[in-house]
């Protein structure tokens, strides 16, 4: 894929990954389209990105809006733009279909009518489900998500592959490890800081001790494993799991946080969790992918999970909301 001077339309542009993306897109000499409906993203994510003479913002609502517009004269959409709250599916299933199901149908189509031939999306890990193999590869099956968010994005995935194949365009699908950093707005860092910040004393944890096992990467190194990802792809469809090579329990990450808040004689406070310790309805417990495919490229995280954590919170305390 040809990812530098370029025209190249993002979603979700004022985003946590999307902001960022914006912002190296630009320094690689690309002029960027940035579309958001700002539900989730902020604007003054986009302070950076607006210096340039490059960038163009619209805000537009995906689902509602004609794309071909917005969409005109792009050599390359990264549709980045979805429904972040994991969480919420459990609740709030619709959510979910129309801003990730529905909005990815409606950007295909707009590239099928306008000739666009090139679409990167940012998938999760959440789409193999719990897996009997870990650290798990990309050839992993059968994908079987246990959260409406892991499923929605696993049929976003099977859209794009069948327009790639039907179309004769050409798909990148990154699949992510949990991914922390300046920007985020909302996870588990966010949860510890919000508790501490309010009660030092004590913190209260969902699941049960020691928590999940998961794989942390910085946004950071996550945008630039897409763009080597991006530019070095060759077959109609790529898919690259993008994480780092270890995992840490939630208690680890409650550690982390504690220390980097210069708090002492924290108490937890475990919830208990449900479906057999899970911090909520569709958590994965065990999660760490294999990264080997994209490491082959050229691509390797500066950070480890821990690493990447302890910058993250950084980050979160240095910028409150």
């Amino acid at each position: 894929m040809k990812i530098r001077g370029s025209k190249i339309v993002v979603t979700g542009c004022a985003g946590f990954i999307g902001s960022h993306l914006t912002d190296a897109l630009l320094e690689m000499g690309n002029h960027v389209v940035g579309v958001d409906n700002l539900s989730a993203g902020r604007r003054s994510f986009l302070e950076d990105a607006e210096t340039y003479d490059d960038f163009t913002f619209i805000q537009s609502d995906l689902l509602k809006d004609d794309l071909k517009d917005v969409f005109k004269g792009a050599q390359m959409v990264i549709h980045v733009a979805a429904n972040p709250d994991v969480r919420s599916g459990a609740k709030d299933t619709l959510s979910h279909y129309q801003q990730n199901i529905e909005v990815t149908y409606r950007v295909l189509e707009a590239m099928k009518s306008l000739g666009i031939k090139d679409v990167v999306f940012p998938s999760t890990s959440t789409v193999y489900g719990e897996t009997t193999v870990i650290p798990t590869p990309e050839e992993y099956g059968p994908l079987v998500p246990i959260s409406v968010y892991g499923a929605t994005k696993l049929a976003c995935e099977a859209l794009i592959c069948s327009y790639a194949h039907s179309f004769d365009m050409q798909a990148v699908i990154f699949r992510f490890a949990n991914v922390v950093g300046s920007r985020s707005t909302h996870n588990v860092l966010h949860d510890f800081v919000a508790k501490l910040r309010n009660d030092p004393t004590q913190l209260e944890i969902l699941g049960a001790e020691p928590g999940t096992v998961k794989s942390y990467v910085h946004v950071d190194d996550c945008v630039r494993g897409m763009i080597i990802g991006a530019e070095y792809a060759r077959n109609k469809v790529e898919m690259f799991n993008l994480g780092s090579a270890d995992c840490l329990t939630v208690k680890e990450i409650a550690d982390i946080v504690i220390d980097s808040m210069e708090l002492r004689g924290v108490v937890y406070r475990w919830t208990g969790g449900v479906q057999g310790g899970r911090g909520w309805i569709g958590d994965v417990k065990n999660m760490l992918l294999s990264s080997e495919k994209l490491r082959s490229y050229g691509w390797e995280p500066s950070l480890n999970s821990s690493q990447a954590i302890c910058k993250a919170v950084r980050e979160i305390v240095a910028k409150p909301d």
